[in-house]
């Protein structure tokens, strides 16, 4: 699988640029792979545990460290960091952006959320208002 040749954090368009060894380089928004983290809390512990993720849009990446030659482990502002990234599930994000896209809305739609709704038993806070957008 391609390994990442440059990771950049662009905080004010909210998107993590990546560049592959194959030749790819992808946007990704902070919002998608927060509503995407691999982590139990997001995943669950199989299928069908999934936890439907609202209120992420203005969410930032405040810290992003290195795990081994094999992921990254972003501290988001919300104060998730339990997602380990891999190589392999990056370049999926970045390939599958659109899809990924169109499959949470349609999460969202089925569960009549919105995107902007606060997390079930969470506080609200402020988000910035902004589009998403995949770039490969």
């Amino acid at each position: 699988m391609p390994t990442p040749t440059e990771i950049t954090v662009h905080q004010q368009s909210r998107q993590l640029e990546l560049a592959f060894d194959d030749g790819a380089r992808f946007s990704i928004p902070f919002e998608l792979m927060r509503v995407y983290s691999p982590s139990a809390e997001v995943m669950g512990h199989g299928p069908g545990q999934e936890v439907l993720q609202t209120g992420k849009r203005g969410v930032l990446i405040e810290e992003i460290e290195p795990v081994g030659h094999y992921a990254v482990r972003p501290r988001f502002s919300d104060g998730h960091d339990s997602g380990l990234f891999t190589w392999d599930y990056l370049y999926k994000l970045g390939a599958e952006c659109d899809a990924m896209w169109q499959a949470y809305e349609q999460r969202l739609s089925a569960a009549g959320r919105g995107r902007d709704d606060p997390m079930p038993n969470a506080q609200a806070q402020a988000h910035a208002h902004g589009g998403r957008s995949c770039s490969h």
